[in-house]
């Protein structure tokens, strides 16, 4: 269990990533607040508590045997730099450059660019795929690190993710965990207008998943449903119910602002209630 001074050194570090990811957004002019905010307690909790990733990166000895972490959802790229720079992988400086010419902070995720991308994504449907594969590798070298895979509700519409819950299943990849930001908002609206996904949760048990639903928001929530997901002999897969804009009461639960930057205005009423 976390202690009290714990849970609030875990929101306050969230809060920081949530104004980092506005601020980042807007200094671009371009990208999408609404999924990053959504996803800031679920990525804290995981690279503060729960995963085994340094924060000097290839520099530690036992880099061979870190947990490897990929975001499905690319276009989230603001939640993962911002998350990586609070970790120390990267320099907080360097979030200035987000999506500027010549920058390492591309609009969707790059490897080869820079510390903490273990994958290139932004292609919807894609990163659980990759993960199961990674897993398999893993098991192969006997490696005792876990891959977690971030994935949106959203992109649950593309087929290839059932078809990797599938394959996680039958070859037994208990070191892969899923973690769907399941915000119930995509481009065009509500998930459940566009193609509905019904019980998430039921459908990935039926997959031969272990799964546990939690509130996205709520640290100790976050926290116990991974370190159980470390411990399962099954794959494991986490409903995050999420609010997608948290944090930024004209985001919140607004499709709107799954892919739009905030004027001058905006951003300072967004940092003012995120203070």
């Amino acid at each position: 269990m976390l202690t009290a001074q714990e849970i609030k050194n875990l929101k306050d570090s969230a809060k920081e990533v949530r104004r980092n990811i506005v601020k980042m957004v807007h200094s671009a002019k371009s990208g999408h607040p609404g999924g990053s905010l959504s996803g800031a307690d679920i990525l804290t909790v995981l690279y503060e508590k729960c995963l085994n990733i340094p924060s000097d990166w290839n520099k530690n000895p036992d880099f061979d045997k870190r947990d490897r972490f990929i975001i499905s959802k690319g276009h989230a790229s603001p939640l993962l730099y911002a998350v990586l720079a609070q970790h120390g992988i990267i320099s907080k400086d360097e979030l200035k450059t987000f999506r500027r010419i010549n920058s390492r902070l591309q609009g969707h995720p790059a490897h080869g660019y820079i510390q903490g991308v273990e994958t290139s994504t932004g292609s919807l449907g894609q990163g659980l795929s990759v993960g199961c594969g990674i897993a398999m590798g893993l098991k192969l070298d006997k490696n005792p690190a876990k891959v977690v895979v971030y994935l949106g509700d959203g992109e649950l519409q593309e087929g290839s993710c059932w078809e990797a819950f599938m394959q996680a299943s039958h070859r037994n990849l208990d070191n892969l965990i899923a973690i769907i930001d399941r915000n119930k908002l995509q481009i065009d609206g509500c998930t459940e207008n566009v193609m509905a996904l019904g019980d998430v949760a039921e459908k990935i048990k039926a997959f031969g998943w272990e799964v546990a639903e939690i509130d996205g928001h709520n640290i100790e929530e976050i926290y116990t449903a991974v370190e159980q997901a470390k411990t399962s002999n099954k794959p494991f897969a986490i409903v995050a119910n999420t609010i997608k804009g948290k944090g930024v009461s004209f985001m919140e639960n607004q499709a709107g602002w799954h892919g739009k930057a905030p004027n001058d205005e905006q951003l300072e009423q967004a940092l003012k209630e995120l203070e």
